[in-house]
């Protein structure tokens, strides 16, 4: 397998590696679960940032070492003592991180191999998809603080598996398991812990015989509709256009017509 290592950036918490164009990002805290403080948050942004800059990534996959939690929630001793403002620019940083995972032209896959609870159950959504191990759970338990969920939790949970349940789950705190979130559409499979890792690799392997432009085009749709508040029929109409002007497009059509594979370079 081809090895690319990013060279220009270290990270704290974080473990990163490509291989075969994907991205690996591992959140490595092992003494607070994975938690999320400020400079994992932080990190993260940056390692996404990377990923996009690096023309030979074409997917992201993001997990937790370990076989325990992905990542248990925010690292709540640095919550104590913050004012209302304080607070505010936390939540206004972290969804301002994930806002950049759900935007990202290249597909990001979370792997969620444990505990998925209040800011991992946050970054899982703020992915584009995500694949759970069997032991893996979700919730999101902040009013166990006095707290609600701040980056994101309250909107995507809600687009993900609809008003009610979602009302449920958050002030209740109860967690889900994998199989309910399954059931509940917040997951698209379930595997051991074995082959969580080798099924977003074979997912992301079927997405790269697509056009990346198409992909990136796939991603604002949605989006627009779901996270910008605009006409998603319209974003649709526009993108649609955009693919007109494409090599890929070009490409694709052609391939079709001549009966072979396309070879795609997303341009």
């Amino acid at each position: 397998m081809l090895y690319l290592n990013f060279k220009n950036m270290s990270f704290e918490n974080l473990l990163t590696k490509t291989e075969n164009a994907i991205f690996f990002i591992t959140i490595k805290r092992p003494d607070k679960l994975n938690a999320l403080n400020r400079k994992t948050v932080q990190e993260i942004g940056e390692a996404i940032k990377q990923a996009k800059n690096n023309s030979e990534v074409k997917a992201v996959i993001i997990t937790g070492a370990g076989q325990k939690s992905f990542v248990a929630g925010a690292d709540i001793s640095e919550f104590i003592g913050l004012s209302v403002e304080q607070g505010k620019g936390m939540a206004q940083a972290g969804q301002d991180v994930f806002k950049s995972i759900e935007d990202s032209t290249k597909p990001v896959i979370a792997a969620v191999n444990g505990f998925a609870l209040g800011g991992g159950c946050e970054l899982a959504m703020a992915c584009h998809l995500r694949i759970a191990s069997d032991n893996a759970k979700f919730g999101q338990p902040e009013v166990n603080l006095g707290l609600i969920a701040g980056y994101g939790g309250t909107q995507r949970l809600t687009q993900y598996i609809g008003k009610s349940k979602s009302m449920e789950l958050h002030m209740t705190a109860d967690m889900i398991t994998a199989e309910q979130a399954l059931q509940l559409g917040l997951v698209s499979y379930v595997t051991t812990q074995e082959q969580l890792i080798p099924k977003c690799i074979e997912i992301i392997e079927k997405i790269k015989t697509k056009s990346p432009q198409a992909i990136a085009g796939v991603i604002a749709s949605i989006n627009g509709f779901y996270t910008e508040g605009v006409n998603g029929f319209k974003k649709e109409v526009d993108e649609f256009g955009k693919c007109f002007a494409t090599e890929d497009f070009k490409e694709g059509t052609s391939a079709f017509l001549e009966k072979r594979k396309p070879n795609f370079t997303g341009k």
